[in-house]
């Protein structure tokens, strides 16, 4: 996860991953990514549009292609919409917590210790499974603070 804003090696990186899918970094596209920058969470396309004052049809087709690029993730929620961040490998390795009533998404990086172990676990999973390589993304679903403070005051 980042904060703040992206440093010029993340934007020459995100530039050669656009370059290779024949794609060019854009002033759009270089918005779009300093936005989720700041975000610091993973975004869905309707607050995308109300912050950055972009044409729909803009916003879906640059965070397909950069996902293409492999300098986005789709992150797939219950509700509707899809969020969209900057693909783990430019950030770092976490995982999410998800609202099953609003929707939102946070992201949760967990202890070094707990990380190791997971991975063990999950691998032994998948090896027998018959997989000989895994990688693995975990989401936390329930009911955020304020979604429940809501309901318990009716």
């Amino acid at each position: 996860m980042m904060t703040g804003m992206p440093t010029p090696d993340l934007h020459d990186t995100i530039r050669a991953r656009l370059a290779e899918v024949g794609q060019r970094y854009t002033r759009r596209r270089r918005e779009l990514v300093e936005f989720l920058v700041r975000t610091g969470n993973p975004v869905a396309i309707p607050q995308i549009l109300r912050a950055r004052k972009l044409a729909q049809s803009s916003v879906y087709r640059n965070l397909g292609e950069l996902e293409r690029a492999g300098v986005v993730r789709r992150v797939s929620t219950e509700d509707e919409h899809g969020r969209y961040e900057l693909a783990e490998d430019l950030t770092e390795h976490h995982h999410h917590l998800m609202c099953s009533s609003c929707g939102r998404v946070e992201d949760l990086l967990v202890p070094p210790a707990l990380e190791r172990s997971l991975e063990r676990t999950l691998d032994g999973v998948a090896r027998s499974a018959g997989f000989a390589e895994v990688d693995h993304r975990l989401d936390l679903i329930g009911v955020c603070s304020d979604c429940a403070s809501t309901s318990s005051g009716r």
